[in-house]
């Protein structure tokens, strides 16, 4: 979860607003499941409140996703942002919950390994507002940025992935051309 501003964790893990029951925890969430757990926590007043903004980095709750996914609540200060990564092998979903995030994505499926430099065709950026209350699903190997565009507001999301994240690819952007950086497993922001 780091990101290319300084972030800061956050202690303890915080259950999700809706408990599961044993027997939907057994089988892996679909990207649907995902969307509606994120939206569903992100109307959990409590547990928004509860995240402790950082006024420079960002901050974080692991939640209880449902199905054994993984799951945060993040806050994001003004003029933050994650950077281009992919989520791996994982899907995902997230919701703002407070203020206003924008993601840039990228509407081309790219390899999943063997290369470090890619040329990107014309037409394949995508971008959209996330309103307070806004969210979206994506599925494997989607690569965006998320960013807090505000100068002045905190901006909250929650988020979830299955499985749990194996890695995030980070990237570079230049005009055209996608480098990737790093890859990051859970021990490096765990």
């Amino acid at each position: 979860m780091s990101s290319a501003h300084s972030a800061v964790p956050t202690a303890g893990s915080v259950p999700s607003p809706s408990p599961v029951s044993s027997s939907s925890a057994a089988a892996a969430p679909t990207i649907a499941e995902l969307l509606e757990f994120v939206r569903r926590t992100a109307r959990d007043e409590a547990l928004i409140a509860s995240l402790p903004l950082d006024p420079e980095g960002r901050s974080w709750i692991r939640l209880d996703g449902p199905g054994g996914s993984e799951a945060w609540l993040i806050g994001w200060p003004p003029g933050t942002g994650t950077g281009w990564h992919d989520h791996a092998d994982s899907i995902g979903a997230f919701t703002t919950a407070a203020g206003a995030l924008k993601e840039h994505s990228l509407a081309v499926r790219l390899p999943t390994d063997g290369w470090k430099t890619l040329e990107l065709a014309d037409a394949v950026d995508r971008s959209r507002e996330l309103a307070t209350g806004q969210g979206r699903a994506f599925g494997q190997n989607h690569v965006h940025e998320v960013l807090n565009e505000s100068e002045d507001v905190h901006a909250v999301s929650v988020h979830a992935y299955y499985p749990p994240l194996p890695r995030i690819r980070r990237f570079s952007r230049t005009g055209a051309v996608l480098r990737l950086e790093q890859t990051e497993s859970p021990e490096d922001w765990q």
